[in-house]
């Protein structure tokens, strides 16, 4: 399995903001790609930071996903008012999430 972690900074996030607002949208764009495993998207809504972190069944299609994910990258960021920080990729050494 692969990850792309992408940064991001914004204006700070009110308590009471939704954060899954446009999730669904984001979701279904992004879930449509060949070998897309999952998202979580991590917000401080303090300083306006956030961290998206995609899972990939492998290299090969997190790779030939990347035209694609960085305009929804971009589009999305744009209108959440957020710039991009940095994109990184990584191998998943292991995971576990409890059931």
């Amino acid at each position: 399995m692969f990850a792309r972690l992408s940064r991001y900074q914004g204006s700070p996030v009110p308590a009471e903001g939704d954060q899954s607002a446009h999730a669904e949208a984001v979701v279904k764009r992004v879930g449509g790609l060949p070998g897309f495993l999952g998202v979580y998207y991590f917000v401080e809504r303090a300083t306006g930071k956030a961290v998206s972190l995609t899972l990939w069944e492998d290299e090969q299609t997190m790779r030939a996903s990347e035209e694609r994910a960085d305009q929804i990258r971009v589009e999305t960021a744009h209108r959440e008012g957020q710039r991009i920080v940095s994109v990184e990729r990584y191998e998943v050494g292991f995971s576990h999430l409890v059931p």
